[in-house]
């Protein structure tokens, strides 16, 4: 891999940007919170965390500068790592009964994921289930009208921050459906690479990865969409150039700025949709209530596997952006391969204790998932189970 170097003054400058919302950028800019808070008129926000995040610095200190600026807050953390529709029912009693003018998700995937489904059903008194991505939109008036949300990244691996889906588990079905509005955009993102310090390589790996694999996928999804696919290169040049950098030099501010703005990219990237890694992952999830970003870095080989000969341009073209030296299929399949060894990743889901005796039942569930429509390749369930078994024995 060649050698290209971060644009240190960019990463770490000051940066707003409007696409696709309302975006403050930059090393520090979290301290801003308040002011941006009482430009919007927030008076007193729900903060919408995981379960896993709620004793971490950045939500005392998320307190502390709301409370600065005279804005009332309260905290709901009871979301998994996985969020489950039980949950979001709880998060929105305690948002009625804190009469709550507004949603603060900040935190991994899960947190805005949990924060969007609040903001989804709080307000207008509509089944959780009604939002699915496959049923018709529901009509949402200004009676009923969603709350004001905020999302604020504190990994550089979801990309949620950017877009108005959110993926929950239905409990009964034991699988993760997807969930949306078109009208649930945050009212603005504050972006901020030094709420990342703090994470742990090895979850530094796990995210950064759930990056790199949306930016894969959303790119390989068929159709032209030129600004999710520009999105798409200039986050794989990024993360090629800093994740193993964040993961290795976990206080590297200039690495965690690239790795951040590279996750960003990578959820505009796969508005034009996901595929089979996604697919399978979810539905793992669910079942096994596993950590996404490394469910996906796991199934990621055999996927490729599947899905790329016959795409060499493409190919190609990630890995141009990833500074690779051969651009085959093979060549790029194994460097990936190898980029996930560098980053310790388990080569099996059975290492994560997913049993193998499962894989015909995730691969049926996984057929009906939002992003096994647009995988570039339609696999049946004979290749699907495939994959999955591959995916629990070795991976790569």
């Amino acid at each position: 891999m060649k050698n290209f170097k971060l644009n240190e003054k960019d990463i770490l400058s000051n940066q707003d940007w409007t696409f696709p919302t309302t975006t403050y950028y930059g090393p520090g800019r979290f301290n801003e919170i308040g002011k941006f808070c009482e430009e919007f008129d927030i008076k007193n926000p729900l903060i919408v965390t995981d379960s896993g995040s709620k004793d971490l610095s950045f939500i005392k200190k998320l307190i502390a500068l709301l409370s600065k600026n005279n804005i009332k807050s309260d905290l709901f953390y009871n979301i998994s790592p996985n969020p489950r529709d039980d949950e979001i029912s709880k998060g929105c009693d305690q948002f009625k009964n804190g009469s709550h003018d507004s949603i603060i998700a900040i935190g991994g995937g899960s947190a805005m994921d949990g924060g969007k489904s609040i903001c989804l059903t709080v307000n207008s008194e509509t089944p959780l289930w009604d939002f699915e991505f496959e049923q018709p939109v529901p009509k949402i008036t200004k009676e009923n009208a969603f709350p004001k949300i905020i999302t604020i990244p504190t990994t550089a691996g979801t990309g949620a921050e950017t877009e108005i889906t959110a993926m929950v588990t239905h409990l009964e079905k034991g699988m993760k459906f997807c969930i949306w509005h078109p009208d649930v955009r945050p009212i603005f993102t504050l972006v901020d690479p030094e709420l990342t310090l703090e994470l742990p390589p090895k979850l530094t790996a796990w995210t950064g990865v759930d990056a790199l694999v949306h930016s894969i996928e959303g790119y390989c999804v068929p159709g032209f969409h030129p600004l999710c696919d520009g999105a798409a290169l200039e986050s794989l040049n990024l993360i090629s150039k800093s994740l193993v950098l964040a993961v290795e030099e976990p206080n590297n501010l200039l690495a965690r700025g690239a790795m951040i703005i590279g996750s960003y990219l990578g959820g505009i990237s796969f508005l034009k949709g996901l595929g089979n890694v996604h697919s399978i992952s979810h539905m793992v999830g669910a079942e096994f209530n596993t950590h996404h970003g490394l469910t996906n870095a796991i199934v990621l080989p055999p996927v490729l596997h599947f899905n790329l000969p016959g795409m060499d341009e493409k190919v190609q073209r990630m890995s141009e952006a990833m500074q690779f030296e051969n651009h085959t299929v093979n060549e790029f399949t194994q460097n990936i391969e190898l980029l996930l060894d560098r980053l310790n990743i388990p080569k099996s889901l059975s290492e994560i204790d997913v049993p193998e005796d499962c894989a015909e039942r995730i691969a049926k569930k996984a057929m009906q998932d939002q992003a096994y429509a647009t995988n570039p390749k339609e696999a049946s369930l004979l290749q699907m189970k495939e994959i999955v078994t591959q995916s629990i024995k070795q991976a790569r």
